[in-house]
């Protein structure tokens, strides 16, 4: 995919106002009024205020920055957007950006603004979908089933009488500057333009039915909790059966036993003797990918971390993998055979220890 600053014309260290220049600049280049029926420049146009809509938002191009596309939700899978899929109609850029083109709301009394119409779209399906981190680490395929609202086959759609098919209704009205037109949703069909000619028994008003839906996703080795993906037009349809909305899959960890996460790198709790930590020693322990060798240096203390290099999860879209990091604590005996204190009692001699040595200490 395309590099959204290289889209915009700037660099990477561009300010917030440096950005929108650029972008009102470019949209203003390949602006629909500007370049009628020109399909590529309407696609630069579209490219523009996708790439706007990430580097614009301080969060978004955060991310974007750490990781890229997939970070932010952009990139193809399958023919169906990847995580977060953005996908902007002329209309969703005009009311989101219409300011930046120095618009206002006389334009569309006096024809200087492009006439679009408002067509009301199905509405968003979200699920929420589990992985392990063992099924995060390697990536996998699922089956997600799902319900969704689609037009009845025994159902017919007709254009809507009130608007003839274009979704939109036109008002006259006086003001001090004359006979203004204006345009509104019809009120009749929700801006769908389609109307329930001859509707089944099994249909409900807006002539749709409920259908069991069954999609196969891959979902890509490093996701994180919170990540998802958007499936354009699996979602519900909208009124009349038209402009079916999104499925939208979130992900959502399932806290692992013996593993906590941090970006890339795994942390576990490792509880060791005092013999292991003064000895060293060679243990087995649990890795994403089964037991490991971990080799306890000599002299360790309670609280230092080992690092297990490339044992964590991959950068989403490619990249190093984290590492595993082993949080050492040292076990106390909580009751200790009479046999044990006095080897304990003999260390401590040998070791010089002083029982009163911390009252002899002067704060």
């Amino acid at each position: 995919m395309k590099d959204l600053y290289d889209i915009i014309g700037v660099s990477k260290s561009a300010s917030k106002d440096e950005i929108k220049k650029a972008y009102r600049k470019v949209a203003m280049k390949y602006h629909p009024d500007k370049n009628p029926e020109n399909k590529e420049a309407e696609q630069n146009f579209k490219e523009a205020a996708e790439a706007y809509s990430v580097l614009g938002d301080d969060q978004k191009k955060a991310q974007y920055d750490q990781f890229g596309h997939a970070g932010v939700g952009m990139g193809d899978q399958g023919g169906a957007q990847g995580f977060g899929g953005i996908h902007m109609s002329m209309d969703d850029i005009f009311d989101q950006f219409g300011d930046i083109f120095g618009g206002s709301p006389f334009e569309s009394f006096f024809g200087g603004g492009q006439q679009r119409r408002s067509r009301s779209g199905g509405a968003d399906i979200k699920i929420k979908l589990k992985v392990t981190f063992e099924e995060i680490l390697k990536g996998i395929e699922k089956k997600v089933k799902y319900k969704r609202r689609i037009p009845d086959p025994e159902t017919t759609f007709i254009n809507c009488k009130h608007c003839g098919g274009s979704g939109q209704v036109t008002r006259v009205t006086q003001s001090f500057l004359g006979h203004m037109r204006s345009t509104a949703v019809c009120p009749h069909c929700n801006g769908t333009g389609k109307q329930v000619g001859t509707r089944s028994k099994n249909a409900g008003p807006d002539g749709l039915i409920l259908d069991e839906k069954t999609i196969l996703i891959k979902i890509p080795p490093g996701i994180e909790d919170g990540n998802y993906m958007t499936f354009n037009g699996k979602g519900h349809f909208g009124h009349g059966g038209v402009n079916p909305g999104d499925l939208i899959i979130f992900f959502d960890e399932i806290p692992h036993k013996y593993f906590t996460r941090n970006d890339k790198d795994v942390f576990i709790e490792v509880r060791l003797s005092f013999s292991q930590a003064a000895l060293g020693d060679k243990i087995q322990i649990p890795t994403l990918e089964g037991k490991a060798s971990l080799t306890i240096p000599l002299g360790i203390q309670s609280g230092q971390i080992l690092r297990m290099k490339r044992k964590g999860f991959p950068q989403l879209r490619g990249g190093n993998r984290g590492d595993q990091l082993v949080h050492i604590q040292l076990k106390t005996p909580q009751s200790l055979k009479k046999n044990e204190k006095e080897i304990f009692r003999k260390l401590a001699d040998i070791n010089g220890e002083d029982k009163a040595s911390f009252a002899k200490v002067k704060f």
